[in-house]
C-alpha cells in the first residue's frame, strides 16, 4: 500500500499536486492530511480547509482566482488545495483526507455521493470538451461537430494521440467516446509507441505533449485557452453535446469543518462566486472560461 498524501506545510500557500509514479497517487512525495485546529494567520487563527479539485480547474488558471476570492469574503477561513485527476480526489475524498472535492465526472460524483462519502453534490459551473490537434490536421477533421466521428477518422489515420490516462474526468470523457465509436484505441494504434500515448499526466502537460508530438487531444476549452499562445495545436473540433463538461461540488461527509465547508459550498454557489467565476477569462478571452450554473436548471454547449 502506498502512503498516504497528507499537505505539505502549515497554512503554506499554493496548489500542491498528485503525482503519479508506478500507478501510485502521491503528493510530490510527502503529503494530504487535514490538521484538525486552527492555522495562524492575519487578524488571528482560521481555521484550515482542504479542497481536492481537477487539474483542469488548476490549469486554467481559475483556482487560485476562486481561492482568493473566497478569502476576501471569509478570512477567517483558509483553504488548502490539492489537485489530481477526477478519479483521484474523489479517492482522498474517500478517505476523509479532505474537507470538498470540486470536480467533472457527474456520474462518478453521484455515486460518490450515494456510497455515502459526501453529504450532497452541487453544481457549480460547465464549459466544454473540443478536440486540438496539430494545424496540418492529416485526420481531417477540423470543423467536425461530431467527437465520435472525429474519433473514428484520428484511429483511421494512425496520426498520434495523447492521452491523459489517468482516470480523470477528461479521460474518462475520452473514453466514452472511445466506445461509442465502436474503437478500442490500444488496440487502434498496436505497438506504435508513437501512436496512442497513455501520458499519465495532468491536463497542461497533456497539452503540451501534444504539441511536441503533433498529436490530437481531447481538451477542456478552458485549458486549452489558457495555453494556446505556447502551443502548436488548433482546436479542430467543437460544439457536440456529448462534450459538455459540467463541475460539481461536494462537502465529505467525514470532514471535522462542516460548517466551514458548507460556507464554501454556500459562497461558490451564490451570487459572489457564481459573479466571479462568470467574469473569468473576459479580459483576456473576450469571453468567460467557464459559465456559471448553479441555479440553471439546463445547460448548453458554449461555442465562440
Amino acid at each position: 500500500m502506498g502512503t498516504r498524501p497528507r499537505l505539505i506545510g502549515r497554512c503554506a500557500p499554493g496548489v500542491h499536486r498528485l503525482r503519479r509514479r508506478a500507478g501510485i497517487a502521491i503528493l510530490a512525495g510527502v503529503v494530504i492530511a487535514v490538521q484538525a485546529g486552527a492555522c495562524g494567520g492575519e487578524g488571528g487563527a482560521a481555521t484550515v480547509l482542504t479542497l481536492a479539485t481537477t487539474t483542469t480547474i488548476e490549469d486554467s488558471g481559475l483556482l487560485p482566482v476562486l481561492i482568493e476570492g473566497f478569502r476576501e469574503t471569509e478570512p477567517g477561513i483558509r483553504v488548502r488545495t490539492v489537485t489530481g485527476g477526477t478519479r483521484e480526489v474523489l479517492e482522498i475524498g474517500r478517505r476523509g483526507d479532505v474537507d470538498l472535492v470540486l470536480s467533472h465526472d457527474p456520474a462518478a460524483e453521484e455515486a460518490f455521493v450515494a456510497e455515502g462519502h459526501g453529504t450532497e453534490r452541487r453544481e457549480v459551473m460547465y464549459n466544454d470538451f473540443v478536440v486540438a490537434g496539430p494545424p496540418a490536421d492529416p485526420a481531417g477533421v477540423r470543423g467536425l461537430s461530431d467527437a465520435v466521428e472525429a474519433f473514428k477518422r484520428i484511429a483511421a489515420s494512425g496520426a498520434p494521440f495523447v492521452s491523459r490516462a489517468d482516470e480523470s474526468g477528461t479521460h474518462r470523457k475520452e473514453l466514452r467516446l472511445w466506445g461509442e465509436a465502436g474503437i478500442d484505441p490500444v488496440e487502434a494504434w498496436g505497438s506504435r509507441r508513437d501512436g496512442y500515448i497513455e501520458a499519465g499526466i495532468g491536463m497542461g502537460d497533456a497539452l503540451r505533449l501534444a504539441s511536441e508530438r503533433r498529436a490530437y487531444i481531447l481538451t477542456d476549452r478552458a485549458t486549452y485557452l489558457w495555453h494556446r499562445e505556447i502551443l502548436d495545436l488548433e482546436l479542430l473540433v467543437e460544439g457536440d453535446p456529448r462534450l459538455l463538461n459540467v463541475y460539481g461540488i461536494i462537502p465529505i461527509a467525514a470532514s471535522p469543518h462542516a460548517g466551514e465547508a458548507e460556507a464554501f459550498v454556500r459562497w461558490i454557489t451564490g451570487p459572489e462566486g457564481q459573479a466571479l467565476i462568470g467574469r473569468y477569462g473576459t479580459d483576456r478571452f473576450g469571453r468567460s472560461l467557464f459559465i456559471p450554473s448553479a441555479r440553471s436548471s439546463s445547460v448548453e454547449v458554449v461555442t465562440p
